[in-house]
């Protein structure tokens, strides 16, 4: 039986932090900061997909964050969410987030989540899986009533939802795994690293 590792995860997300914690990881956080923004607006103008472009954003926080620990294993993670061609980012404000709620309304939406693990500056591993949410037509009464009892919990994440909260309400049906909806690409990860040593057999 080897010897679990020490980890680091490169996001500043709560809920990919506790899910890998909540499966036995010994991990630390240490939020990357780079301009996402910049690299979505550029990989879309090369007409890149979404799969692409959260491997892209991974990769990159996980670079940047294994500057500062080159003995460990550092997993980089992003999400990315596409409606009928547009992609959605975090709401930037309560007004954002009923725009967003409104527009995913009774529609399906792709979420994609990608996980990169970086060791000695290189890049060892990488996946990326796609779930396909089907969300139930919300009425602007619902919308504002949500977002009075969510709060700022909205603006924490991409479609202003957590699947794991009272987001559950506005969904009809989910095809994929769990949790790559909340952010992560669990089950490979956690594979990939028994196979690397980085965490007991």
């Amino acid at each position: 039986m080897t010897a679990a590792r020490a980890l680091v995860l490169a996001s500043a997300s709560r809920t990919r932090l506790a899910l890998l914690q909540n499966a036995g990881l010994n991990v630390v956080a240490d939020p990357a900061a780079i301009d996402e923004a910049a690299v979505k607006a550029e990989m879309r103008a090369q007409g890149v997909g979404i799969e692409m472009v959260a491997i892209e954003l991974a990769t990159r926080k996980a670079q940047a964050v294994a500057a500062r620990h080159s003995e460990s294993l550092v997993i980089g993670a992003d999400q990315m969410l596409e409606t009928a061609g547009r992609w959605l980012d975090k709401p930037a404000d309560r007004a954002a987030a009923a725009r967003q709620l409104a527009d995913l309304s009774h529609r399906s939406h792709r979420l994609v989540a990608a996980a990169v693990v970086v060791e000695a500056g290189r890049e060892v591993w990488r996946t990326a899986n796609t779930v396909v949410m089907h969300m139930r037509e919300l009425s602007p009464t619902f919308i504002d009533h949500y977002l009075d009892r969510v709060g700022d919990a909205a603006l924490a994440s991409v479609g202003a939802y957590q699947l794991e909260g009272l987001g559950a309400q506005l969904i009809t049906r989910v095809e994929g795994d769990y949790f790559t909806i909340l952010g992560l690409p669990l089950l490979p990860l956690l594979g990939f690293l028994r196979q690397h040593g980085a965490i007991e057999q």
